[in-house]
């Protein structure tokens, strides 16, 4: 792909890689070339896939996979993962569980005579809930087409009143440096607003996870209680994760 693009281009675009971000201000001062230069060298980018133009500027373009695509991945781990996590669950809880495959197995695990509420802003978890007889909220929004799941003010404003004594997320990524991060802000903006409202914040991941970084950083290791997976992380995940006073549960078979 790089192969079509010219000297300047390759650099702007390992900048927005990079940083998550450039304005057309700066590039066309450092260049020392004209907006509309700059402008068409981002349209090429665009055109390629490879970026998004903002008003301004442009942004990376995000990595959103389909549920269908992930849901075929690492699924005997994710259910092991999703029975572990549900097992934390006490009856009476009120709780949060996100979008994502590996928090859909946590609500297929829940138990229906728990009296428990969960508050989820995912289409699948709520269908699975909805099955299960389990009284739910569903918090509205923008609705994510890849992921199922609602974003944005809406969905913000509806967990801003709540208070859960646990929530459940998902994480594309989490390294000792990174902490736990996604692809798309938005989704991680809403997962931000969840732990704020959290007695215990759990995350539920399989190793593929370890040691994958992405642009949204949602949580440090310090302001997670718990990581639900399938194996022992790499060494220094562990050292940090310790370090943190974070638990790390491996589910077993």
């Amino acid at each position: 792909m790089r192969l079509q693009l010219n000297e300047r281009q390759n650099d702007i675009l390992t900048e927005i890689q990079r940083d998550g971000e450039v304005k057309i201000s700066d590039l066309k001062e450092r260049y020392e070339v004209t907006d509309m230069t700059i402008r068409r060298d981002l349209e090429k980018l665009e055109s390629l896939g490879l970026v998004r133009r903002t008003f301004g500027g442009a942004i990376p373009v995000t990595l959103d996979v389909s549920l269908k695509e992930r849901d075929a991945v690492h699924t005997d781990e994710k259910v092991r993962i999703g029975k572990a996590a549900a097992g934390l669950v006490q009856p009476h809880e009120a709780i949060f569980i996100d979008g994502g495959t590996t928090t859909l197995q946590v609500a297929h695990h829940l138990d229906p005579d728990s009296s428990i509420t969960v508050v989820t802003n995912a289409l699948n978890v709520a269908t699975v809930l909805l099955d299960k007889g389990i009284h739910t909220i569903v918090a509205g929004g923008t609705l994510l087409e890849k992921t199922g799941s609602m974003i944005g003010p809406i969905a913000i404003g509806t967990l801003a009143s709540m208070a859960f004594d646990q929530v459940f997320l998902g994480t594309t990524g989490m390294t000792a440096e990174h902490g736990f991060s996604n692809s798309n802000s938005f989704e991680a903006e809403l997962k931000r607003q969840a732990m704020k409202r959290a007695a215990k914040v759990t995350v539920v991941a399989d190793g593929s996870k370890f040691g994958e970084r992405y642009l949204h950083s949602f949580a440090s290791m310090k302001d997670v209680h718990r990581v639900v997976t399938d194996r022992e992380p790499q060494q220094a995940i562990a050292r940090a994760a310790a370090d943190a006073g974070l638990t790390i549960i491996v589910a077993s078979f």
